[in-house]
Order: structure tokens, then C-alpha cells, then sequence
């Protein structure tokens, strides 16, 4: 039952905490991030990381990221689809040069510095997602810029990761690279045939049954199956949440899933995943290492920044509409803490650092949505 008090907690926080944010004229993203860190191991200690808080912000993000695929335009997806590469492109070739030649400064070995390059390289649009959605901007050409971008540096994060591992790990998990290709152009021809045909027919199927809410149900069905499939080729779940949100969006139940699904999300298992993130920070060997951190943080958001930047600035974008688009993609998140578990795992990150590249990422994502919004502003 101490859990069950503990998401009381939190969803009571995280909604005073979103008020007061927009009172402040702030992202309630931030709001939500700032409640995990006070009342995390940081600061309080009320509420610990664990095995249900992990499985609430898993769903938590999922759900985000399905209901982004359901307000998505895929005509304006597929338009913005070639600046979307080039800034993959560019938001991954900078961190990782960026974080060698730091990592060779602050005299790592070879192995480690990449690999330092490797965690940076990854994106996570779920908070980015959150605040173009407050600020009426997911269905733009920055938008949509971000969104393809991010799948795009979702995939070649994972094909780095395999490729690195499978050559300089000294653990004992070695992904099979060319096996790990395989299933992911599987996953994606999967993709195609789901949106195109098997979408449609379970929710005209499922239309017909008479049982309460039986489409939001199938929706979701599709959903968590998509993101559980996508996590088993190696993908993120968010990737294959994604997708099936713009899967359910191209059938006639887009409205209703989308009217019931929301409430779902944004009452509960959305704030717990922004929590989450704040729970991990930590503040052990903080000051100790504070110009470590502080340097590897702005080497973190500017090489995202003006890579993702660049990439849209080349293909035509205004410096204004390139910023946005730099900023989209500035948050680490799950993806790179996922990244530096796997690498510290298989011994290619040094474990007396490990806890401050924790530290940088969440420090990253809690700047993000501020750097989006500043972005948005000068937009406007």
C-alpha cells in the first residue's frame, strides 16, 4: 500500500507543480521533473525508485508518445521526412565528436570517450513531445521535423550502440549486428502493413462488439503490442508506440480513442513518468566532480543544439524555425540512460563516473523544455 500513497503524492504535486509552472509562464513539464527531484533521494526521500515507479513511467511514456502519433499529420511527417534525416544526421555526428575529443581532455581511453559520444548521441523527444503540445506547435513543420528526426536517431543510436559493443565490450551481453539490422527492417516493414491494413481492420472489428469502450481498448491493444515488439528488435518502445499512434490516427476511431485514451495519460501514468526522471538525480559526488558535470552538461545541450540546428538550417529552415527544431532535440532521457546502463554493463563506461553521466543526462533533460520554450517565444 506504500506505493498506492505514493502515487497519491505525486499526482497531487505534479498537478500544484503544473499550475504554479504555467502560473510562471514555465513548461508544467518542468514542474513535474523539479516534484521527482524533491521528492526524491535527492532532497526528501519520500519516494524511492522501484520495480512499480519503473513500470508507471514505462507505460507513462508509451502512452505519451502514442497519443504524439495520434495527433500527428503523417502527410506533414512524410513532407518534412528529408530535413528530419539531416538533422538525425548532424544531432548524432556532433555530440559524439564533441564527447571524444572532452573524454580525451579529461584523459579516458579511446573505448571510453566514444562511448561518451555513443550516450549523447541518443535523443528522447517524450518531454520535447509534451511542450510542443502545450504551446499548439506538435503539428508544424518543426514539429513534425522533430518527430521524424527523432525516429531517425533512434535507429542509428541503436546501430552505433550494437556496433561499439559487439567490438570493444568486455562484458558478457554482445548484440549480433547484423541480426539486430535484420529485425529492425523487419519491424519496419511490420509498420507499414500495420498502419496500412491491420490498424483498420481490428478497430472496424472491434467496433462491432458489444462491449463499453471496446476501440480505446483495441487501440491500446495495438499500442503496448507495437512498443513491446519495437523494444524486442532493439528499437525503443516509444519508436513502436509512435507509430501505432499514427496507425490508430488513419482509422475512422481517432477521435473517440483519442478522447478516451487522453485522460488515461495525462491524470496518471504521464506525470509519473516525469517524476521518475527527477527521482534519479542524485547530489552524492555532485560537488566533488561539479566541473566535470557542468562541462560535460553544456558540452551536452550545445552539441545537440547546433548539430540538430544545422541540419535544419541547411535544408532551408530560418534560424528561428532551426533553433526550435536544435532545442526539440536536446533531451537525453530514457534513451541515453538506457544507453550508459547498457555501457556501463559491458564495461565501456568508467564506474567511479558513472553516477555523474547520470547526472548530466537528467540535468540535459530538465533544460531542455526551458530552451524549447525560449525557442517557441522567438518563433512567435
Amino acid at each position: 500500500m506504500n506505493y498506492i500513497g505514493e502515487i497519491a503524492l505525486i499526482l497531487f504535486a505534479t498537478t500544484i507543480a503544473g499550475a504554479l509552472s504555467q502560473r510562471i509562464g514555465i513548461p508544467s513539464v518542468i514542474g513535474q521533473l523539479l516534484v521527482g527531484i524533491l521528492l526524491g533521494p535527492a532532497l526528501l526521500n519520500w519516494i524511492r525508485p522501484g520495480e512499480l515507479l519503473t513500470a508507471g513511467a514505462e507505460i507513462g511514456v508509451i502512452i505519451l508518445m502514442f497519443m504524439a502519433g495520434l495527433e500527428s499529420d503523417l502527410k506533414l511527417l512524410k513532407k518534412y521526412f528529408k530535413p528530419a534525416i539531416s538533422v538525425a544526421t548532424l544531432g548524432v555526428i556532433l555530440p559524439m565528436a564533441c564527447f571524444y575529443i572532452y573524454g580525451v581532455v579529461m584523459h579516458q581511453n579511446f573505448e571510453r570517450a566514444i562511448f561518451w559520444g555513443v550516450v549523447f548521441a541518443a535523443t528522447s523527444v517524450s518531454i520535447s513531445v509534451e511542450v510542443l503540445r502545450e504551446f499548439g506547435k506538435l503539428n508544424t513543420k518543426e514539429g513534425a521535423t522533430i518527430l521524424g528526426a527523432a525516429v531517425v536517431d533512434d535507429i542509428m543510436a541503436v546501430l552505433i550502440l550494437s556496433i561499439f559493443v559487439s567490438m570493444f565490450s568486455s562484458g558478457s551481453s554482445q548484440p549480433n549486428l547484423a541480426l539486430s539490422i535484420v529485425e529492425q527492417i523487419a519491424y519496419f516493414v511490420m509498420v507499414y502493413v500495420v498502419i496500412r491494413w491491420v490498424a483498420p481492420l481490428l478497430i472496424r472489428l472491434f467496433e462491432r462488439l458489444p462491449v463499453p469502450q471496446s476501440v480505446p481498448i483495441m487501440s491500446l491493444i495495438i499500442c503496448l503490442g507495437m512498443a513491446y515488439i519495437a523494444d524486442l528488435t532493439g528499437l525503443s518502445a516509444v519508436i513502436g508506440a509512435f507509430f501505432a499512434g499514427i496507425a490508430v490516427a488513419q482509422t475512422s476511431a481517432h477521435e473517440e480513442v483519442a478522447t478516451n485514451i487522453s485522460p488515461i495519460g495525462y491524470a496518471f501514468f504521464v506525470p509519473i513518468f516525469f517524476v521518475s526522471i527527477g527521482v534519479e538525480m542524485r547530489f552524492d559526488h555532485f560537488w566533488s566532480n561539479i566541473l566535470l558535470i557542468l562541462g560535460m552538461t553544456i558540452v551536452a545541450i550545445l552539441s545537440k543544439l547546433i548539430g540538430g540546428g544545422l541540419g535544419a538550417r541547411i535544408l532551408g529552415f530560418s534560424f528561428n524555425s532551426a533553433y526550435v527544431v536544435g532545442a526539440g532535440m536536446v533531451s537525453r532521457g530514457e534513451m541515453a540512460l538506457i544507453i550508459a546502463q547498457i555501457g556501463y554493463q559491458s564495461k565501456l563506461l568508467a564506474p567511479e563516473l558513472y553516477s555523474e553521466l547520470i547526472v548530466v543526462i537528467i540535468l540535459s533533460t530538465v533544460i531542455a523544455p526551458l530552451l524549447l520554450k525560449h525557442a517557441i517565444a522567438r518563433l512567435e
